[in-house]
């Protein structure tokens, strides 16, 4: 048994409205190592992890976890193998102590081996102190840390987690990001994060693959994926939208249509030496009379790529997976 995750020509269709949800995806995810798949909603993020944890059949391709093929073998895969889906699977009659005692005794622990181990991971997600409370008294915050709880029961060698904190505020993401650090670094657990939160990715991912359109557009670690855009970035606002739509005409014309990316009121542009072309980009909207609001320019964050890729993918006109 290991904790590597090995996927070769990986495809998914739903018969319902025949959408081809994954596409001929392969990538390898090492043991013990932190990796993000991340893209945006409809990417195939979710589809993917449940195929990998044995909830559903690919249409094609192949999969191993902890050595073990997850079409063939999908019981000796969910030996060692944690799950935390968007959706938590607490009961909110029980109180947290409870579900995690229920969840010891389906792994076979002894009465007070549960025990035992409900008091460690209560202590792991700071819930002691709620532990006789109703979970459905529980926060939002509270039930994801539960529901992390519920997926190290087992001691697992390898932890999916889709979207672990969506919807939770600073100080809950915070407090769950440091658990999976120590997860991943002192016990050596492979982590497989689904996320859209780019933020995330860049901060815990040893490395990161962007799923879009149910196909991956890039992967590297956040420094490599960082240097692929390899330009600077011009950023620019504008007092009117007339003159927003005239400078994206004009600048997608020098640049080309690619390299310029309208979004939330903010144009930009990427380009090669940045303060030369600063100086262009001032003398075009200059000749055409165009008042600029701000404009600023920065290396490429991991933001940008994301921007730019799902972007190029778009231009394409890629039909969005599920």
């Amino acid at each position: 048994m290991n904790g590597k995750i090995e996927v070769e020509h990986l495809s998914k269709t739903f018969k319902k409205g025949n959408v081809q949800a994954v596409k001929d995806v392969s990538f390898t995810v090492e043991e013990g190592e932190f990796f993000a798949f991340l893209g945006p909603n409809g990417a195939g993020k979710s589809t993917t992890v449940q195929i990998l944890t044995t909830l559903i059949n690919a249409t094609g391709g192949k999969a191993t976890v902890a050595g073990h093929d997850v079409i063939g073998e999908p019981e000796k895969v969910r030996r060692y193998i944690g799950v935390a889906l968007q959706e938590t699977g607490v009961d909110p009659d029980l109180t947290g102590r409870e579900m995690i005692e229920l969840h010891a005794s389906i792994f076979g622990f002894s009465k007070q081996d549960a025990k035992t181990r409900a008091n460690e991971l209560l202590e792991i997600v700071q819930l002691k102190e709620s532990a006789e409370r109703r979970v459905g008294n529980y926060s939002g915050g509270m039930r994801r840390r539960l529901d992390l709880a519920l997926t190290l029961v087992n001691e697992p060698k390898i932890l999916f987690l889709d979207e672990p904190t969506t919807g939770l505020d600073p100080s809950n993401r915070m407090a769950i990001w440091k658990e999976l650090r120590r997860l991943n670094e002192e016990n050596h657990t492979t982590i497989f994060l689904t996320t859209q939160y780019l933020e995330e990715a860049d901060s815990l991912a040893h490395r990161i693959s962007i799923i879009d359109n149910g196909e991956i557009v890039a992967t590297g670690t956040p420094k490599e994926l960082k240097a692929q855009i390899g330009n600077d970035l011009v950023t620019i606002s504008f007092y009117s939208e007339e003159d927003e739509q005239k400078a994206e005409q004009i600048l997608m014309e020098r640049f080309g249509q690619s390299e310029v990316i309208l979004q939330n009121k903010k144009l930009t542009v990427y380009v090669e030496d940045g303060t030369k072309q600063l100086l262009e980009v001032v003398r075009l909207l200059d000749q055409q009379d165009i008042q600029v609001e701000t404009i600023n320019l920065s290396s490429p964050t991991l933001d940008d790529i994301f921007l730019k890729i799902t972007n190029e993918q778009e231009e394409r006109g890629e039909t969005v997976g599920e």
